[in-house]
This record gives structure tokens, C-alpha cells and sequence, in this order.
């Protein structure tokens, strides 16, 4: 099986407009600009609008993973609980003649959605390139293989494939995540020493291979 797609919270931030929204909510993110097209014009979008590119687990129940319910005290009835008001696929608190019940599954459980999952931990490496000695800071999900990091860094140089990736004079193996090469995480010593982390972030050194490989 393919293995997930892991995306930061900047990642996902980036994608804040009608016509390209994002969000992210119980570790999974979700393209939803196919809803937006589907009910534009639709008023029951304007919550998810104005979250997009955000994180919205606070609207979902974690053990049912639907969106929150409470008993209202004035009919003792179950209400879905919709503080920026009702959105997309939540039906309305009493009885509605407009109201369609043939939705399918709602926005929020189908899969067709779900571009990947938010990163529960995120890091600061400095990528240097001992060839050239350059150096480039990235942002990456402590989740992700250094195969997968490779491809963010592709941006920056074409021919990343070329390289042997070392930490410390030890090559690094690429199926594997930082921590699984012992590129440990410092950030809590860090805190506590009151330091800045991303000052401190671990330096990745790229030694070329002599077997450029086309861009």
C-alpha cells in the first residue's frame, strides 16, 4: 500500500481561498474546493470558509468522528453543536421540507476528500550541499521517510538524487525517518535551556556522487 502523504500546518495554510480550501481536522487534511464548486452560493459555506486552511478537530467528536452533538436543555433534545453556525451536510436542529436527506456520506467521512494527514510534529533541518555550500532550511514531517524529504527538496536542487545523505559521517538511510537514523529531536532539552530551537536545527550533509542524473 501507498503510504500517506504528510503535510505541515503551513502546508495546509497555503490553501485559504474559495477556488483552492483547505482543512485540517483529527490528523486528516482534506481538499475541499470540489465542496465549495458543488454548493457554491450556498450560505451553509461560509463557516468552512472562514476556516480555511485551518484546523477544525474542535467541531468533531474524537471517539465518533462526527461533528460534536449536545443535549439542549430548553426540549432535551440532541443538537449538532455548530458555533460559527450550521455548514455543509448538517442537518438542520427540528423539521424542514428544503432539507435533503439523500446527502450520501457527509463531507467530512468521505475519503474522496482526504489529501493526506497533518503532521503531529514538525522539524527544522538545514540540507547542506558540500559540493556547492549551499545551504537550505526545510520544514518537514517527523513522520516522513528521508526518501520523502528528498522529494521536498527537490525544489532546490534537481539532482538531490545524486548525493549520499550523511548526519554526523554516517550515511543515512533513505526509507527511514530522522529519528530512525538517530537524528534525534532536541527541541525539549532545547525549551528547557531556554534556547531556540530553530537556531539549533541538525545539518543533513549532501556529498556528491560523480553520476549527476538528469534534472
Amino acid at each position: 500500500m501507498d503510504r500517506p502523504r504528510y503535510f505541515t500546518p503551513a502546508e495546509v495554510a497555503a490553501h485559504n481561498t474559495v477556488a483552492d480550501l483547505w482543512v485540517s481536522f483529527q490528523g486528516k487534511v482534506c481538499d475541499l474546493t470540489p465542496l465549495m464548486e458543488r454548493y457554491k452560493g450556498d450560505a451553509l459555506l461560509l463557516p468552512i470558509m472562514e476556516r480555511a486552511g485551518k484546523d477544525i478537530s474542535c467541531w468533531f467528536d474524537p471517539e465518533t468522528k462526527d461533528v460534536r452533538r449536545y443535549v439542549d436543555p430548553l426540549t432535551s433534545c440532541v443538537r449538532y453543536c455548530a458555533p460559527r453556525g450550521r455548514f455543509v451536510h448538517v442537518p438542520p436542529n427540528g423539521p424542514r421540507s428544503d432539507w435533503a436527506t439523500d446527502i450520501g456520506q457527509p463531507w467530512w467521512r468521505d475519503e474522496r476528500y482526504q489529501v493526506g494527514l497533518l503532521s503531529a510534529k514538525t522539524r527544522w533541518i538545514r540540507v547542506i550541499n558540500t559540493l556547492t555550500s549551499q545551504e537550505q532550511r526545510l520544514q518537514v514531517c517527523s513522520e516522513e521517510t528521508l526518501a520523502e524529504i528528498l522529494q521536498r527538496y527537490l525544489r532546490y536542487n534537481c539532482h538531490a538524487c545524486s548525493y549520499t545523505w550523511k548526519h554526523e559521517g554516517v550515511s543515512l538511510d533513505m526509507s527511514r525517518t530522522l529519528s530512525e537514523n538517530n537524528v534525534l529531536n532536541d527541541d525539549l532539552e532545547l525549551q528547557q535551556l531556554r534556547l531556540d530551537e530553530d537556531l539549533f536545527a541538525p545539518a543533513i550533509l549532501l556529498y556528491f556522487n560523480d553520476d549527476l542524473t538528469e534534472g
